[in-house]
Order: C-alpha cells, then sequence, then structure tokens
C-alpha cells in the first residue's frame, strides 16, 4: 500500500513541477523520501514584487472624480494572476488588474498596494506587496497639484492650481510655506519655477479668485509637500579598521546619493589621505588602504555632469591637538 502511495505521489509531481514559478527552485528529481519535506517546504510567497501604476493621472483629485489604478506582475512565465488591492491594512473586494474608483469620496484618501496570488498544485503562492501610491481625496474648492517624485536641483518645478467647476478665474496666487511665491491672472493656472534649489523645498498652496455677478469668489487649496534633491549629495566617508588583519588594511567607503534620471552618466570616486591622492579614480565607491593613522576624504565626481563634491575630512589614529 505504500508503495502505490508513494507511485501516486510521484505521478503528480511533474505536474507539479510544471507549477513552479521563477523566484523558487526548480526540482528535477523527487526522492520519496523527501516528498512530504517538498511539499512541507514550498515557498508561499514569490521573490518578486507586484507593480502599481496611478493611470489616471495625479494623485490629488476633488471628491466625485475618479482615479484609476493598474496592477502587473513581472512574471516572465505569464501565469494566470489574481490581483488583491488593499487601502492601508483594509483589503478590498476587486480583484481584477485594474482598480477603478469612480464618484471618488474623501474616505477613499490612503496609500493603495496591490498583490499577485495564484493557485498551484502545492498551495496558494502570493507575490511581495507592491510598494504604495498615495491617493488623495479633496473635498475642498481648490488643489494645487504637485509632482508625486522629488524634484532635482537645476530642474523646472511645474504646479497647476485647480478649481472645483472650473469657474473662469481672474488671478492665482503661489504661496510657499505661507509667503506668497508669485502670482498672474486666471487665465494660466500653471506656476513655473524654473532652475531649483534647496531652498525651493517647502509646502506649498495656492489661492484662486473669480466673479460671480459682480461678486468676488476666492478659495485656497491645502498645503502640498514639494521635495528637492541634489544629485549629487555631499559624500561621507567611511571607515573600516582591521578589514584585512593580515596586511593591516582598512576599508574606505564614500557613501554618496546620486539622484540622476536614467541613464544616469557614470560618477568616479577618489580617496585622500592628508589632502593626497589615493590611487586613480575608480568606479567602486570603496577602496582597500594601509592602516596607518592620518586625515582620510573621499570625493564623488560625475564628469559628463561637471558636478563633484567632497567629504569632511575624518580623523583616524591621530591625537587630536597634535
Amino acid at each position: 500500500m505504500d508503495q502505490i502511495f508513494f507511485t501516486n505521489i510521484l505521478s503528480i509531481c511533474t505536474d507539479i513541477i510544471l507549477e513552479v514559478i521563477s523566484g523558487f527552485t526548480l526540482i528535477t528529481k523527487i526522492d520519496p523520501l523527501n516528498v512530504f519535506f517538498f511539499f512541507s517546504a514550498v515557498p508561499t510567497e514569490t521573490s518578486f514584487r507586484a507593480n502599481i501604476e496611478l493611470v489616471s493621472g495625479h494623485s490629488r483629485i476633488f471628491s466625485g472624480e475618479r482615479a484609476h489604478l493598474r496592477c502587473s506582475i513581472p512574471d516572465v512565465h505569464r501565469s494566470n494572476w489574481t490581483y488583491l488591492w488593499f487601502r492601508g491594512s483594509e483589503e478590498l473586494s476587486q480583484t481584477g488588474q485594474e482598480l477603478n474608483l469612480l464618484n471618488t469620496k474623501v474616505q477613499e484618501s490612503g496609500k493603495y498596494y496591490c498583490q499577485g496570488t495564484r493557485n498551484t498544485k502545492v498551495g496558494k503562492i502570493r507575490t511581495q506587496q507592491s510598494v504604495p501610491v498615495e491617493l488623495k481625496v479633496d473635498g475642498g474648492w481648490a488643489i494645487l497639484q504637485v509632482p508625486r517624485h522629488p524634484q532635482l536641483v537645476g530642474s523646472t518645478l511645474e504646479v497647476t492650481c485647480r478649481v472645483r467647476g472650473n469657474p473662469r478665474l481672474e488671478e492665482i496666487i503661489l504661496y510657499k510655506d505661507g509667503v506668497e511665491v508669485m502670482r498672474q491672472n486666471g487665465h494660466k493656472p500653471d506656476f513655473y519655477l524654473t532652475n531649483l534649489s534647496l531652498e525651493d523645498l517647502g509646502v506649498y498652496s495656492c489661492r484662486a479668485s473669480w466673479d460671480v455677478m459682480g461678486q468676488t469668489h476666492s478659495v485656497i487649496s491645502a498645503g502640498a509637500h514639494v521635495q528637492i534633491l541634489e544629485v549629487l549629495s555631499q559624500p561621507i566617508l567611511e571607515i573600516i579598521p582591521n578589514y584585512d588583519t593580515q596586511l593591516k588594511r582598512m576599508k574606505l567607503i564614500c557613501h554618496v546619493q546620486y539622484n540622476a534620471p536614467a541613464p544616469a552618466p557614470p560618477i568616479d570616486f577618489y580617496f585622500y589621505k592628508n589632502n593626497r591622492r589615493l590611487g586613480p579614480a575608480t568606479s567602486d565607491n570603496y577602496n582597500v588602504v594601509k592602516q596607518t593613522p592620518g586625515l582620510y576624504s573621499c570625493k564623488a565626481r560625475v564628469p559628463q555632469l561637471d558636478l563633484s563634491k567632497s567629504s569632511e575630512p575624518k580623523n583616524f589614529g591621530q591625537i587630536r591637538g597634535i
């Protein structure tokens, strides 16, 4: 009877193998003694993550408008997936690849996630949950639409002041942290801030006014945060002593945030001891050097963008003041 049982189990193992998707370890041989381990060890979550996209555009909309989100699974085998949707920790009833929110309400504001799931002969498996997309449904009269992603120093910021019902506006004023930045006539609801700097980050809002039968109406939007990033941040040098104890060497690591849009030009790293360069430029952000006292620093340089930033010097093994 045991032999018949194991024969039946092995007869379906070929089908099971076909159900194993990318991200799992493929099994080509199955020992009867390991069959039970095989079933218990199959993971319930894949190694890849679902992707979520806000198809309808801006993440800040008026109540009563619609929002359209789409979920995709980076599965090269093109398996049949069921899609799970979440707002915060709440699972929504929709299971399709697209989530359409019609006649939205303020209560539908929140962070939206999606996840793929499908049944296999070894049980139900899921993808990792997507990164969130935040949707803000505004019940007021004015919205300042700003980019969802951080803007870079030197670029141009475009923001739009929208008013519910699209009345013919007379004047629009843009504020940053409550202080007027610029004003213009209402025929142009878009503002452009050129050559951004870190001083431009902050909370922006707008005030719009229009006339109806001789009466002036004026509304102001809620604040919207605008984040500004440097293309190349100031490096921070990390020193790891005793990295190679046999050769008495230590490791220097140059940490830097590089935010250039793809395809980003290459970045070069330089390392210094007492203001003297330690070897040629390298594409690696680390260097292994002889462990000796001194004042160490590093520099990150992007030749094609004419950008260069140096770290603050870091003392290693020296007695300060000597």
